[in-house]
């Protein structure tokens, strides 16, 4: 029987729906409020260091010729735009730098982005508390994370998972934050994935991050019309045409609720120390630990081999970048710019660094290898000078869940990305208030701080 619209219908979308409505801040453990307070830090950090990128600046002088009444507060740039346009600002300017969080518990997916952009927009359509929003925050993750599980070949079809997944967790989120009930909350889960979009080709273009602007574009859209009770299928995950059996080719539906409130996603999410695709990050650890431990003169350097999990030959294997996000996914660039200056942050992937010539002498040099026996936040580098051969084994890439980053690494990544844009003591001020994001009553000020 088709239960696309009979609301008597017990489906699978609409019992994991219920879940997500009925969950309260006290069911969240004490590890996945620490995430929330540090995934909205890192990621406001993210936005404020992309807001002023050429792309956010294209997006923006477009957006400001189309947009509509001005309700939304686009961050770090003083600017307000229309509910639908500040989410696809904020969303793609969290993502444009590829420094945003990164969940890779069997689904890589760019979460806060969608989730966190559509958010901060429906803040300020009404009062909304720093629990409410931590809750919704979490309730995203569990929806986009647990949709990505139930298609496992999606990303090899050649979606890229912030955009289609991305939309999921943002509809979801904004449905929790409107305190939808459990059918409008399935109607957003199904307006949202009926949007879902967003492919890999695009991956070092402007287009990669606005997958993640529309993507919570989307989600504030779906759960505003939810909310009035616009409808949609009910099966919008399990069903015959759904979301798992149409985006992949191996459909695993019943991992939508697969002990479901048994730890919370947000727990494992994982930060990023490198402004580039996190399956870089593992080599970029092994360069860069390589290079301090022996001083190594780059000039003098024969040979780069690296031996890397085969996702990152097929996701980054950019040659020669010609822009910096180009350079985002290009595993050599990334081992050639680490050991020359012993860092990967924002500088490193710049159009500046695309271009510089003695990085692009050492790219040659680089020889990767794939090994499908490694994890994918595992690596093993080994650097030839001459007769020496200096190795090394990375199990677990920093920024992952077996890896984290600190709560200080995690501050002071925020206030290098956030003082620039928006000075140091609001910066300072904004950790300060993020730190205790349970206890707030308006999340207004946040949002006037990194305005």
């Amino acid at each position: 029987m088709d239960q696309n619209l009979n609301a008597e219908a017990v489906t699978l979308t609409k019992t994991f729906c219920a879940g997500l409505a009925a969950t309260r801040l006290g069911d969240l453990s004490v590890a996945a409020l620490r995430a929330a307070r540090r995934g909205v830090l890192d990621w406001i950090g993210c936005a404020l260091a992309g807001s002023g990128h050429k792309t956010i600046t294209t997006l923006l002088d477009v957006l400001q010729e189309t947009s509509g009444r001005p309700q939304a507060t686009v961050l770090g740039r003083n600017l307000r735009l229309g509910l639908l346009d500040a989410p696809l600002a904020n969303g793609q300017m969290g993502h444009v730098l590829d420094y945003d969080d990164t969940h890779m518990g069997g689904v890589v997916l760019h979460t806060s982005s969608p989730v966190l952009g559509a958010l901060f927009a429906l803040a300020e359509r009404a009062p909304v508390s720093g629990a409410d929003f931590m809750l919704a925050y979490a309730m995203g993750f569990e929806a986009g994370v647990r949709s990505g599980r139930t298609a496992p070949g999606h990303h090899k079809g050649g979606w890229h998972l912030t955009g289609t997944l991305g939309s999921i967790a943002a509809g979801a989120a904004a449905g929790k934050l409107l305190r939808l009930d459990p059918q409008r909350l399935a109607y957003a889960m199904g307006i949202a994935a009926t949007q879902a979009g967003g492919l890999q080709q695009n991956r070092g273009t402007m287009c990669k991050s606005f997958h993640a602007g529309k993507a919570a574009a989307n989600g504030v859209l779906a759960a505003l019309l939810a909310e009035r009770g616009f409808d949609s299928t009910q099966e919008i995950i399990e069903g015959e045409k759904g979301f798992c059996r149409t985006y992949s080719d191996v459909a695993e539906p019943e991992r939508l609720t697969e002990d479901f409130g048994n730890g919370w996603l947000i727990e494992t999410n994982g930060h990023k120390p490198y402004a580039c695709g996190v399956v870089l990050h593992p080599l970029i650890d092994a360069v860069i630990a390589i290079r301090d431990r022996q001083a190594i003169d780059p000039a003098k350097v024969d040979e780069i081999g690296l031996r890397v999990h085969p996702l990152v030959l097929s996701i980054t294997g950019v040659r020669e970048p010609a822009t910096g996000l180009q350079s985002k996914f290009s595993m050599l660039h990334a081992a050639a710019a680490a050991l020359i200056d012993g860092a990967a942050g924002v500088a490193q992937f710049s159009d500046a660094k695309a271009t510089d010539p003695t990085i692009a002498a050492l790219r040659r040099k680089v020889k990767p290898v794939a090994d499908e026996k490694l994890r994918r936040d595992e690596a093993y580098a080994c650097i030839a000078v001459g007769k020496e051969r200096h190795e090394i084994h990375i199990a677990h890439a920093t920024g992952t869940a077996d890896n984290p980053m600190s709560d200080k690494q995690i501050e002071g990544k925020f206030l290098a990305n956030a003082a620039p844009v928006i000075g140091a003591d609001r910066a300072r001020r904004a950790v300060d208030w993020v730190g205790a994001l349970e206890q707030r009553a308006d999340m207004h000020e946040l949002i006037a701080l990194v305005a």
